[in-house]
């Protein structure tokens, strides 16, 4: 008789927004990989340990070229499939995917991002602070800062116009959110399209060379393209949507994290040395990516005792990966002390987040200058009142009103 499959948790505990599901702690216990159904109703197995979870995305019988998983019940196509625009070298394997992530890769290194982005980014930070200042004592984190300042940084980067974020972020939202319908979320897909389209159409009739969206319009033109114009739309609508949602999903969450954690936001301002091993240690905590990411066997193999079949999805849960006591010690709690070679908070292996340097900047820096400003700044409703989202595929804080 065959065993009921187990469901993927998704659901996290009442008055616990910061803690994956509950559910992740006995998968973890019983075995590595867990044959599971997934929200669309589709099987595979799931890896919830962080050893197995790395070997997933280092092994390469496994494939990045997949299937949705985290759509709703019903919803299974393949990558790329239906898709509004080509989903580029997220869903590639070697040597292809290095070679289209070699494009962009000069734009997002440590060196780029601090001799170039870095003034910016100060500059920016610091306006919106003194904003904050003039402005009434309790106010919205995520309108005030969350979003404003990843929206102008991947607008810089890529060479978009600022006074557009507000169209480009709904489209994100909307997209992104697996609780709406097929048809909203392709809407906000097209969008994204159309708009890239007819900024790229605007570039090649200016002659505008600002930004990344430039650069890549030079790869796509003339006798030695390396891009066809569906990928060059692709690459800038992932850029877009990926630049500022992901970010500004992980401050807000950073701040209310570091709000209900008063001793860690303390030692935060009486150490900023501390800042970049808080960073990291928030990132591994909360690790926003709430649905995982998968790998589909390419022949058969065995994982963490597992005997995977050719053409099954494995997907790794990396926010149970995360708090795998078995890397991690405590690791359900937050120590900005911690000290860690390796966490999944920006993905694992070759295909880890190329804009993490730009995430880290922004996060260091926006951090220890809120708390340093604002020393007494304070939920204005409590943790449960929070309207938090649970249905997009990052999670992250719709709302976060504080009183400064």
């Amino acid at each position: 008789m065959t065993e009921p499959l187990v469901d993927q948790p998704v659901t996290r505990a009442p008055g616990k927004p910061l803690d994956p599901p509950a559910e992740f702690t006995q998968l973890r216990e019983d075995q590595p990989l867990v044959k599971v159904r997934f929200p669309n109703g589709s099987t595979g197995w799931l890896a919830t340990r962080f050893e197995e979870g790395s070997q997933v995305f280092s092994d390469p019988r496994l494939s990045a070229k997949r299937w949705r998983h985290d759509t709703p019940e019903g919803e299974v196509a393949e990558a790329g499939e239906d898709s509004p625009f080509d989903v580029g070298f997220v869903f590639m394997d070697e040597p292809e995917h290095g070679a289209y992530r070699r494009l962009l890769s000069g734009r997002f290194t440590p060196k780029a991002v601090r001799t170039k982005l870095q003034p910016y980014l100060d500059r920016i930070i610091d306006e919106h602070l003194d904003a904050i200042a003039a402005g009434p004592e309790t106010f919205d984190f995520i309108e005030a800062m969350a979003l404003p300042i990843p929206c102008l940084v991947i607008c810089e980067l890529l060479g978009v116009p600022y006074k557009d974020r507000d169209g480009f972020h709904h489209a994100t939202e909307a997209m992104m959110d697996m609780g709406r319908s097929r048809e909203e979320r392709d809407s906000g897909a097209n969008w994204l399209v159309g708009y890239i389209t007819d900024l790229v159409a605007e570039k090649r009739r200016t002659g505008g060379t600002e930004g990344i969206l430039a650069e890549l319009i030079n790869r796509a033109d003339g006798a030695d393209a390396v891009l066809t114009d569906r990928q060059l739309i692709g690459l800038g609508v992932l850029l877009l949507f990926a630049g500022h949602d992901t970010t500004a999903a992980m401050m807000g969450l950073s701040t209310l994290t570091l709000l209900t954690h008063p001793e860690q936001r303390q030692e935060l301002v009486e150490h900023p040395e501390k800042t970049r091993a808080a960073v990291e240690e928030l990132m591994r905590y909360l690790t926003i990516v709430q649905f995982g990411l998968g790998r589909v066997a390419k022949e058969d193999l065995e994982l963490g005792g597992a005997h995977i079949k050719k053409g099954e999805l494995v997907v790794v849960a990396m926010n149970a990966a995360n708090r795998d006591p078995r890397t991690f010690e405590n690791p359900d709690v937050l120590d900005i002390d911690r000290r860690m070679v390796r966490h999944m908070g920006f993905g694992y292996g070759v295909h880890a987040c190329l804009g993490q340097n730009v995430a880290r900047a922004e996060l260091t820096s926006v951090l220890p200058k809120l708390f340093k400003r604002f020393p007494g700044l304070r939920l204005a409703t409590p943790l449960e009142e929070v309207p938090m989202d649970f249905t997009g595929t990052n999670y992250g804080v719709r709302k976060l009103m504080v009183t400064r």
